[in-house]
């Protein structure tokens, strides 16, 4: 029998803080990158991207010759990495040269997340170039012209090689160094007013501001200082999120309503360019931390609450096809966005513990990011729609602010080629964030999903955790937890769950109710030194969320339930450089997409009758079909026509009802993650069944 009365839970909540404070401590302190790996599903979704696109944007060695390759599902070597002008290249989309800062960033905590051979020579070998050719003054990059020099495209880079010291010990003294040098050259440059000569780095500067954070903290040195300094110049010289998230400026409207017209030379766009967006929602918590100004605290949680209730989409992330609008279901929400959002709202949590930051970040990497990429991770899109029935190249005008022919197609460039070298970041940055540390004897699982971490307190205990789960299929997860010593082991508890349903065993011991932290979310659950085997139910139920035109979102635990319209896949031709993988796809729907649905005919299937409800789960699990659970229900058909393209704004009820054209018919809801095209914004009717 296990020692019950020394295994238990605890309301009490305390802070992180376990290394140099800044001004604010962190709420829950993050783990050194690789510290946590992934495991089933997960790992295999991590494996898909290293085997993918991802995986394959640069080669494994920089003298290889890409001619002297066969074309096989090995070889990609997307020219913008491949050939960059950071590696003695050409190859560049911008200006900016930021698309190998911005694969390194992505790439770092993907191979190391893996502990990928492969991955983590391509990072390495690329670093300590870029390093070597770090010119005398300190500058990092191929400009050669000081007038040339814009810090935006250094500050992904900063991020990955911030990452990449915790990752790799070798390296550390050499990348700290030249992080060191790069600064000291980019304080001088902004005492001066220069190195913003665009508005992407005025707007974005939250990024560097972390890494300038994380040197403070992780290395100092007698002239850290100048860090502190640097930060107040980044703020000084950028845009302020804080003036911005203020009710007489922010854009609570839609932005298509506005006349004269928002465009790219608007003073507002900087902060409605939905990327940007994305990006500063965590601007005001890395302002805070070297600040302590607690007018920051209500100003980023308006920010946040604002940004999703006036310019959300029903997958958690950003509507906004480069620029934001509304909400409406037939504008898109850029998958460059989706993974920046998870970034941000994992940051957010660990610094300022609000559990709906958590909740956010989940519902944006399980729906947002993992509908944005092809089930074989070779392709992904630039824009997601809600309400997205194919997905194929539009000729003609179109609905969106700016996007091209084939914005809706999944391929591994189609559209703006930032989107390629971007989104590698989401899932690893996912994981890295999901288990913390909690102050000086606590370890968290603050990002729920299958994973395992080994690592030590400040307490002195070991700790082991090994989470194997099909979350957010289901809602169970499975812990071994091995520990050294006593300490407090924390779970997340998401805001949908049932309190009367929901709980936890420790070994054989009784049930326990959940009790979470009313900021922070988070169950404590004292352990003592041994193994303990905990399992954690949390109980949900489906539940709807209105939107616009008497439309609803459909949702069971953290994942949104989409309308599936089957699908008729067709390969385009592709260019004989790139391997057979490497394609654009035509996916047409073969079901009937303009649907109304009756809510209260809709029942939740967790699985099939025969099948155990945590057996390993299919792979690649974001492919139709694949996830165990789905929603069946009635619906019927209803007039609703085609707008430049696509699926028109939903037509709106005629005093409160809605007309079927047809006899009403059986509809099932699947993850929209696994339904490449999709009906996931329902106009409802009801049916009297």
């Amino acid at each position: 029998m296990a020692d019950c009365a020394r295994n238990g839970i605890e309301r009490q909540f305390i802070s992180s803080s376990t290394t140099i404070p800044i001004v604010v401590p962190l709420t829950f302190q993050p783990l050194p990158l690789g510290s946590i790996k992934p495991l089933g599903w997960l790992s295999d979704q991590m494996n898909l991207m290293a085997d993918g696109f991802a995986g394959h944007m640069a080669a494994d060695h920089l003298a290889e010759d890409q001619a002297s390759h066969e074309d096989s599902h090995q070889d990609f070597f997307y020219p913008i990495v491949r050939d960059s002008p950071w590696l003695g290249g050409t190859s560049e989309y911008s200006g900016l040269n930021e698309g190998l800062p911005y694969w390194l960033n992505g790439l770092v905590p993907l191979a190391y997340g893996l502990d990928n051979a492969r991955l983590k020579t391509q990072v390495n070998d690329i670093t300590k170039y870029v390093l070597f050719h770090q010119k005398e003054d300190g500058w990092l990059g191929p400009e050669e012209e000081e007038e040339a020099r814009d810090l935006w495209g250094r500050f992904p880079l900063m991020l990955g090689l911030s990452q990449l010291v915790e990752a790799n010990k070798e390296l550390s003294h050499i990348i700290v160094r030249a992080m060191y040098k790069f600064v000291i050259l980019m304080h001088d440059m902004l005492a001066e007013s220069k190195g913003l000569h665009e508005i992407w780095g005025r707007v974005r500067y939250p990024d560097m501001m972390i890494c300038l954070q994380w040197l403070y903290e992780y290395h100092p040195r007698e002239d850290t200082k100048i860090l502190l300094d640097t930060m107040r110049l980044l703020r000084e010289e950028g845009f302020s999120w804080e003036d911005y998230y203020d009710k007489s400026k922010f854009i609570f409207k839609d932005l298509d309503e506005i006349n004269p017209p928002i465009t790219a030379d608007h003073p507002v766009f900087p902060y409605v360019h939905a990327v940007n967006a994305g990006q500063g929602l965590k601007s005001g918590a890395a302002i805070y931390r070297f600040t302590a100004d607690k007018s920051l605290l209500e100003s980023t949680r308006n920010g946040v609450n604002w940004t999703f209730a006036y310019h959300g989409d029903v997958a958690g992330s950003i509507i906004g096809d480069e620029r934001e609008s509304d909400r409406s279901p037939n504008r898109g929400s850029e998958l460059c966005t989706a993974g920046e959002v998870v970034y941000s709202l994992s940051y957010l949590y660990q610094v300022l513990g609000d559990s709906e930051f958590a909740d956010r970040c989940e519902l944006a990497a399980f729906n947002a990011l993992s509908v944005g990429f092809s089930s074989n991770h070779w392709g992904r899109q630039y824009i997601t729609l809600a309400n997205q029935p194919f997905s194929h190249a539009l000729v003609g005008p179109k609905m969106f602010w700016n996007v091209g022919d084939a914005g809706v197609v999944y391929g591994p460039a189609t559209n703006y080629p930032c989107c390629t070298v971007n989104t590698p970041q989401g899932v690893p940055k996912f994981l890295s964030a999901s288990f913390v540390k909690v102050g000086q004897d606590g370890l968290g699982h603050a990002l729920l999903s299958p994973a395992r971490v080994t690592t030590n307190l400040q307490n002195g205990a070991r700790v082991s955790i090994h989470c194997e789960s099909n979350y957010p299929f289901s809602n169970t997860l499975y812990y071994t937890v091995s520990t050294s010593s006593g300490f407090v082991f924390y779970v997340r508890v998401p805001h949908w769950y049932i309190p009367a349903l929901s709980f936890y065993t420790i070994n054989d011991c009784p049930r326990q109710t959940l009790a979470p932290d009313p900021h922070t979310g988070m169950t404590a659950i004292h352990l003592h030194a041994g193994t303990h085997q905990i399992t954690y139910v949390l109980s949900a139920v489906i539940r709807f969320i209105n939107r616009t035109e008497d439309t609803v979102s459909v949702y069971h635990g953290a994942l949104l339930y989409a309308l599936d319209v089957g699908q008729s896949r067709r390969r385009q031709a592709g260019s004989p450089l790139l391997p057979s993988r490497a394609r654009d796809d035509v996916i047409e729907n073969t079901r009937p997409w303009n649907i109304a649905i009756d809510p209260a005919s809709l029942i939740f299937h967790a699985a099939s009758p025969n099948a155990s409800p945590d057996q390993p789960l299919q792979s690649p699990i974001w492919s139709p079909g694949a996830p165990p659970s789905y929603i069946t229900g009635k619906g019927c058909e209803i007039d609703w026509p085609l707008l430049m393209g696509m699926p028109a704004p939903v037509p709106k009820a005629i005093n409160g009802t809605r007309t079927c054209t047809r006899e009403p018919v059986d509809v099932v809801l699947r993850p929209y993650g696994s339904l490449k095209i999709h009906m996931a914004e329902l106009p409802t009717v009801n049916l009297n069944l």
